[in-house]
């Protein structure tokens, strides 16, 4: 079935440029290179892109220091050391703890920063591009880790962790984005998913430290977990400093020839004229995306059909705090307050996050059969039901042995189930649901989406759990598995499939305002003329 012409998606021909059309705008050369996307099978596009993986893993291996950070800063909360030197005595209990307050004060202190970091990369990589950011950010992040390092106490630790955050949070946003330009559509999910990987490895990395030192006494059971923070971005800005530019920037600022180079870098095809049929794609698309909006500000991803885009990628995002990663993703803290000895705890959380970075590396294989929205809608449901069933579990049993270690044990599934498919399948959906000239705001405005989701997550849930608030142990899985539902049924009706999809062929889609649940059944020609562009698969 074809669909009438939107004024708006017009095919960028010779006609629109006039007599100034040159060989790298050529249609044709555009249209090849399309359907050569469309036909690169994954070994393929591996042996023609090996240099492109290299550097969009080796680049996506900073976000290892945000996830580290994380579960660091949470699991000191259940270190005795660490609560004794900046705790509070608690009678009633003889024990030493953080109270609430100051759990949300550190947790949301590296929120606040990662969200002033992530509006800056969106200003400054469409300014300056990708490398020249990201370098700048693995500087200032060797000089923040000295404040939290030397903190003498909680207030200083606060502002160490609040500069701590802000090159995390261009390290969060530049990422997926890089991945998703710097490859081809058969690779773009797939190294979307290791920015997940990344995050949960630096868990597990933070959850093995903490286990070693759980059990040692001292101000080094703290601060040498603190100095492993510098094992990354040294070697990184010596490895990065070679890294390509992201040809789309270029082709975004009309540097056409260093477009091409870049393309060269990044692929080893020996194919002739190779590079310009990818420049001539990546053209076409930018003008198609110019046909619906000219502007490239943050307020334009609000405007039009871009508002739209917008809304899927920060929901995508903030249901990943919402679904129980408050809870589940830092699970030591849980464990502790679920009735488990600490040692225990500690030991157990490590094997949960291990479970998440297997969790992560099997989304992948899921990836190609199932695709971006079913792995997100089923996911949220399958963790909805996990989350009551913990809350159901601390009703029934929650003051014994047994069912202590049941809870426990659900939030090891709660974890396998996230890993995957709602943690690694959001950022392949973030990264390929913006538009081109947008994709850098749009994908910092919805992690800033996510980083506020998270400062309300981490405010509510410390009153729920901590001991010296609310004290609901595992019934506070009721309340983030009924924000998990919510999530589930947005996502039924909101979250469109952008597997096996051009960029320029998602353009068409969203400018024709297709539905959510209908994007499957179209096949898009970006080259077609008219309303032709569409077809409707019955």
């Amino acid at each position: 079935m074809s669909l009438p012409s939107d004024e708006k998606v017009t095919r960028v021909s010779e006609d629109d440029h006039g007599g100034d059309y040159d060989t790298a705008k050529d249609l044709s050369i555009a249209k090849q290179a399309a359907e050569e996307e469309h036909n690169l099978k994954f070994l393929d596009a591996i042996r023609r892109y090996p240099k492109a993986v290299m550097w969009s893993v080796l680049l996506s291996t900073s976000i290892i220091m945000e996830g580290y950070d994380i579960v660091l800063i949470s699991s000191f909360f259940a270190q005795p050391s660490f609560r004794e030197r900046y705790g509070e005595y608690q009678p009633s209990t003889d024990t030493w703890q953080i109270t609430a307050s100051w759990q949300n004060g550190l947790s949301n202190a590296v929120s606040v920063g990662t969200i002033i970091g992530a509006f800056a990369n969106g200003y400054f990589t469409h300014r300056f591009g990708y490398r020249r950011v990201l370098l700048s950010a693995l500087v200032a992040i060797c000089g923040c880790i000295f404040i939290s390092f030397f903190s003498p106490n909680l207030p200083v630790l606060l502002v160490g962790q609040f500069l701590c955050g802000i090159p995390w949070g261009v390290f969060a946003t530049m990422a997926p984005a890089y991945a998703s330009e710097v490859c081809p559509m058969a690779l773009r999910g797939y190294l979307a998913v290791y920015v997940n990987l990344c995050w949960g490895l630096g868990q597990l990395i933070s959850a093995g430290v903490q286990a070693a030192f759980s059990a040692k006494t001292g101000q080094w059971s703290y601060r040498v977990p603190f100095a492993i923070q510098w094992a990354w971005p040294i070697p990184l800005f010596a490895i990065l400093l070679f890294a390509p530019e992201s040809p789309w920037y270029f082709v975004r600022i009309g540097d056409y020839d260093k477009a091409e180079k870049s393309i060269s870098r990044l692929s080893s095809s020996k194919q002739p004229g190779h590079a310009k049929q990818a420049i001539a794609m990546m053209i076409h698309t930018n003008e198609i995306e110019k046909s619906i909006d000219q502007g490239t500000s943050y307020l334009d991803c609000f405007r039009g059909v871009d508002r739209r885009r917008t809304e899927i990628a920060c929901m995508a995002f903030a249901a990943q705090p919402f679904c129980g990663s408050a809870m589940g993703g830092t699970p030591t803290f849980f464990f502790v307050q679920a009735g488990l000895p600490e040692s225990i705890s500690f030991r157990m959380s490590v094997g949960g996050l291990g479970i998440a970075s297997l969790g992560t590396i099997i989304s992948c294989w899921l990836l190609a059969p199932f695709g971006r929205r079913t792995l997100y809608l089923w996911g949220l449901g399958g963790l909805a039901l996990v989350l009551m069933a913990v809350g159901f579990i601390s009703v029934g049993a929650g003051n014994t042995t047994g069912g202590n270690y049941a809870q426990a044990s659900m939030m090891l599934v709660w974890l396998g189930l996230y890993y995957m498919t709602v943690g690694p399948v959001c950022y392949a959906i973030i990264s390929e649901v913006s538009s081109t000239r947008l994709r850098n705001k749009s994908i910092c405005i919805s992690r800033i989406a996510y980083y506020i989701a998270q400062i309300i997550c981490n405010v509510v849930n410390p009153y729920m759990l901590n001991p010296t608030a609310g004290n609901w142990r595992g019934k506070t899985g009721f309340f983030w598995g009924g924000c998990a539902f919510v999530f589930f049924i947005w996502t039924f009706f909101r979250l469109p499939e952008t597997k096996d999809k051009t960029f320029e062929e998602l353009d068409i889609l969203f400018a024709r305002g297709i539905g959510a649940r209908e994007f499957v059944n179209y096949k898009v020609d970006a080259y077609a003329e008219g309303g032709e562009a569409l077809t409707k698969e019955e």
